[in-house]
């Protein structure tokens, strides 16, 4: 059966890049059509994150010209995550497939006709992965390739350089739906869910127009937000090093009271600074970790929504309705 698919395309601030890449969508789907892959009524969904320039009246404009484009405003800027599960959740029961994208073309868009050949050989769950990071900065590459590693470390399910381009089937999406949690991070997520899953390999190029809307505090944000949202094992580890920490006091306290009964004991201020600060030190970092869960089991026990779609294009609207 030809499956009906859904490219799913977060955008935020996108008015420089947009013009440029939907286009190259348009050409995409519609090559994948002309060649019987998928369905005639496939669609390009754009997700606006509540953008405060032209993304929106440009993502109307594309929309009114060519049925092929829809589109959903979110009520206030979300972030990437709640902003593709947006897109995700809104086309799982209208199509057999999605693939999520970036908008800003550093993503090979041919990578796509693999992914559908791979889904129709039985995957439900295909992950687009950076074949090689030779383009990123020392830093950038250095970094990232840490991160992937140290989630594995910590027991999160993570595939090596996968970011966010795959395709998901809406058998995939409808199970995914059961997942409640606010603090989300998709690529830790899908993993989760199960069903066959493979993996397409492809070379990321540079953004072809406008700026990255992911500096290094956001990076930062979400790498924690994967470690913190995956695993208990940080937690873990702040008790070992209280053991390990108490143990070398134990030690220190039977030295000195050793020291103090032969006669041996010097009066130092600086050592006894150095094992102060260190240990208040350690008390600060472990005491930032555990509130850092505590805050997001705040969060989730208020349960708010993860994302409120303010508007729809206007094909879209007439297609809800009916």
């Amino acid at each position: 059966m030809v499956p009906r698919l859904y490219i799913v395309i977060p955008c935020y601030n996108e008015e420089a890049v947009l013009p440029i890449t939907a286009p190259l969508f348009l050409e995409k789907i519609k090559s994948l059509m002309e060649r019987k892959k998928i369905r005639e009524d496939s669609r390009v969904l754009f997700v606006n994150d509540g953008s405060k320039d032209a993304t929106w009246e440009i993502i109307q404009k594309l929309s009114a010209d060519n049925p092929v484009f829809q589109g959903i405003s979110l009520s206030r800027n979300r972030g990437h995550q709640n902003a593709l599960l947006a897109g995700l959740m809104e086309a799982k029961d209208k199509c057999d497939i999605t693939i999520s994208i970036d908008c800003d073309g550093q993503d090979d868009i041919h990578a796509m006709d693999q992914m559908l050949d791979e889904y129709l050989d039985g995957a439900e769950v295909v992950y687009g992965v950076r074949s090689s990071r030779k383009k990123d900065s020392f830093f950038k590459r250095t970094t990232a390739q840490g991160y992937y590693r140290l989630l594995n470390v910590l027991g999160a399910e993570i595939v090596y350089n996968h970011a966010d381009y795959r395709l998901v089937s809406s058998k995939v999406l409808k199970e995914f739906a059961n997942f409640k949690e606010v603090n989300i991070f998709l690529r830790g997520m899908f993993p989760l869910v199960g069903f066959k899953s493979t993996c397409v390999y492809y070379e990321r190029t540079e953004r072809i127009a406008g700026q990255s809307h992911y500096p290094l505090r956001k990076m930062l944000s979400l790498a924690f937000d994967g470690i913190t949202s995956f695993s208990v094992k940080p937690i873990r580890l702040i008790t070992t090093l209280g053991f390990v920490v108490a143990l070398l006091s134990a030690i220190g306290i039977l030295w000195a009271i050793y020291a103090a009964l032969t006669g041996n004991s010097v009066a130092g201020w600086a050592s006894l600074a150095s094992i102060t600060c260190f240990l208040g030190g350690v008390q600060l970092v472990c005491i930032g970790i555990i509130g850092e869960y505590i805050g997001k089991m705040y969060l989730e026990t208020k349960a708010r929504p993860r994302y409120i779609i303010a508007e729809y294009t206007e094909e879209m609207d007439k297609e809800n309705q009916t």
